[in-house]
């Protein structure tokens, strides 16, 4: 193992050994537990995943891993609450999205709100994702980050439970989200 940092391979092995059990996603050789889940947080990405399905169909995906950049992939392995894929593609039955593949990613944050808005916005940054949103439970907001250009979000705007947010053409209020 990695002094301090887990890698891939080292969490797989692990995983298969049976020393790695529950939920966990791999974000930069730290393994983090996302097997507890508040019920706000639940509710909050049901109803994210009921919107976008109804617009978007099998587009949509719920805490699945995604491959990263590759100078990010041997120690990074996230599994955002959703994912809305740019297309439906038969690749996926073999292998995860990369980050370009996908229109939007979402974390739901209740307590990792800080750790979302910087590393993980990082990490999805440099892996080409064009529009990442963090919605904050707590603050009844969603940043969204936009536009990713040398590994950074170029457009990052915050808004509040009275504003709405879209993604191709599909828009929902912020409280009808935080509902």
């Amino acid at each position: 193992m990695t002094p301090g940092r887990t890698t891939r391979d080292e969490a797989n092995r692990l995983e298969s050994l049976g020393l790695l059990t529950g939920r966990y996603e791999l974000i930069e050789g730290e393994l983090i537990n996302k097997s507890g889940q508040a019920p706000a947080h639940a509710h909050v990405i049901t109803c994210v995943m009921v919107w976008l399905a109804g617009v978007f169909e099998c587009r949509v995906r719920c805490q699945s891993p995604i491959e990263v950049a590759p100078p990010d992939r041997q120690l990074s392995e996230p599994q955002p609450d959703i994912a809305l894929l740019a297309e439906d593609s038969p690749e996926y039955f073999e292998r995860q999205p990369r980050g370009d593949e996908l229109t939007l990613l979402i974390e739901v944050s209740d307590t990792s709100v800080r750790f979302d808005l910087t590393t993980k916005a990082d990490l999805y940054a440099r892996a080409g994702v064009p529009e990442y949103w963090v919605i904050d439970i707590p603050r009844r907001a969603v940043t969204v980050h936009r536009d990713p250009m040398d590994g950074a979000y170029t457009q990052v705007e915050k808004w509040g439970d009275q504003d709405r947010v879209s993604i191709e053409g599909a828009s929902i209020s912020i409280s009808e989200l935080l509902r």
